[in-house]
């Protein structure tokens, strides 16, 4: 009973390979057999790496070039069925018509390509029953121009298609093969040994196809990896500047509470109005900053090592620190010059903790891709605004690889984006590299009056 229901299991196994070949079989060769897919044009990029040397105009018509050659390959075939034509005006005429049959599945592969595979198999047909000659019953089938064509379609039809198609075709055509030499009457000695050679064929191709294939979905996966790292790194440095920038808000949110709860107390006989409004003013800024909290507590928890390095409790950085920032970047050994001009005044604290943080990225950026380089940072405060400047020399030795290059950009970009700037970086002439960045800042006079009226 066993060996049985193993019997029958195997014959089911077997029936359902066979039944998912046939499958695919119809999928692949008869379900819109003749549907449009046109060959697209060649990337302008791929030419420009191909050929940097050719003219822009003759690039416009090189990104064509794989359509000219099989239009080319097929005038060749027409030209040459014609040439080999006999004579007399009624066999001129089918010859005529032969070599059309012949010459168009070529250029068919361009627009339908599985449709071109069965025009060229009729070709092949119609072309094995005109050679065959009662006198010569040994005639090879495959001595006709017929069959070197049919081959290159089919070539030219994998190419275009997918690699599995090699193997459903040739079946298809050597299955024809066989009915054709017993009908004909030819010689099948030679079948073997061309079944063969055009199965290589063949499968050369379809392994040309599946490395393109697999040569794009690396290119498509690497594309993506990169877009969603790049993206995943600008969403942390926006949730590293909202923490960062939350002492400075939480700041000015608790000094407005406490001068709206203190001022009613300033003024005899305050009208009730008056205390209303401040009562309100205190409400709404108590609970700004509560939601404030609220919020900065979502973005922590997403990252709960963020403050592993720092004190949390610590105060934001400024300008006012560059110096001991300076100092601890020579001692890693960076020899670096800081020049301040303009008068320096006090600015909006998220301007300076930017400010700090983009010449501290910068400096991590010459110490890390520029080993032994010198560099220079120019803080100037002008009119409107904070210019910085930090640009390192070439490396004097090879720089380590590091996973994370251009993020540092990135980060330094979306802070001066945040506040309304402009930023430039790029590689500098003489081989090093120059972050050049300027904050706007509206209002200054009256910040410092506004902050010498609450002195």
């Amino acid at each position: 009973m066993n060996e049985t229901t193993q019997k029958q299991d195997s014959l089911h196994s077997e029936a359902r390979i066979a039944h998912g070949v046939l499958h695919r079989l119809r999928q692949d060769l008869f379900v819109d057999a003749f549907a449009f897919r046109p060959l697209p044009p060649l990337e302008d990029a791929k030419i420009s790496r191909w050929v940097p040397w050719l003219p822009e105009r003759l690039r416009r018509w090189a990104r064509w070039l794989p359509h000219a050659t099989v239009g080319l390959f097929s005038a060749f075939v027409l030209l040459v069925d014609l040439a080999s034509s006999g004579p007399g005006p009624l066999h001129g005429m089918v010859a005529a018509g032969f070599s059309l049959l012949l010459a168009a599945p070529p250029m068919l592969t361009l627009f339908r390509p599985v449709g071109a595979f069965w025009l060229s198999l009729l070709a092949f047909v119609v072309g094995a029953f005109a050679e065959a000659d009662v006198d010569a019953p040994y005639a090879n089938l495959f001595s006709t121009g017929a069959f070197a064509t049919h081959v290159m379609v089919m070539v030219l039809v994998v190419l275009r298609t997918r690699p599995r198609l090699a193997m459903e075709m040739w079946l298809v055509t050597f299955a024809a093969a066989a009915v054709l030499t017993v009908l004909t009457g030819t010689d099948a000695g030679d079948m073997p040994p061309v079944a063969v050679f055009c199965g290589v064929i063949l499968i050369s191709a379809a392994a040309v196809r599946a490395w393109r294939e697999e040569r794009q979905q690396v290119v498509k996966t690497q594309t993506v990896t990169e877009e969603e790292r790049t993206r995943r790194t600008l969403l942390e440095e926006r949730a590293l500047i909202a923490r960062e920038l939350h002492d400075v808000v939480a700041h000015h949110m608790s000094v407005i509470a406490i001068q709206a709860e203190a001022a009613p107390y300033r003024v005899k006989d305050t009208p009730p109005e008056l205390a209303t409004s401040f009562a309100t003013i205190r409400e709404n800024a108590v609970a700004a900053l509560a939601e404030l909290r609220r919020i900065l507590g979502v973005v922590r928890s997403a990252d709960p090592d963020a403050f592993a390095e720092s004190d949390p409790e610590a105060p934001q950085p400024t300008l006012g620190h560059l110096d001991s920032l300076l100092d601890s970047v020579r001692g890693a050994g960076l020899t670096v010059e800081a020049v301040i001009t303009g008068s320096p005044r006090p600015l909006p604290q998220g301007v300076e903790l930017s400010a700090y943080r983009i010449v501290q990225e910068g400096l991590s950026n010459a110490l890390r891709h520029s080993p032994g380089a010198d560099a220079r940072v120019e803080i100037s405060y002008v009119l409107g605004g904070l210019g910085v400047r930090i640009v390192n020399g070439a490396p004097s030795r090879l720089a380590k690889p590091s996973p994370g290059a251009g993020h540092g950009v990135l980060g330094m970009r979306e802070r001066v984006q945040m506040l309304g700037g402009e930023m430039t970086a790029d590689h500098t002439e003489d081989g090093g590299f120059e972050v050049a960045a300027f904050i706007p800042v509206a209002n200054t006079t009256g910040e410092k009056k506004a902050g010498g009226a609450r002195a």
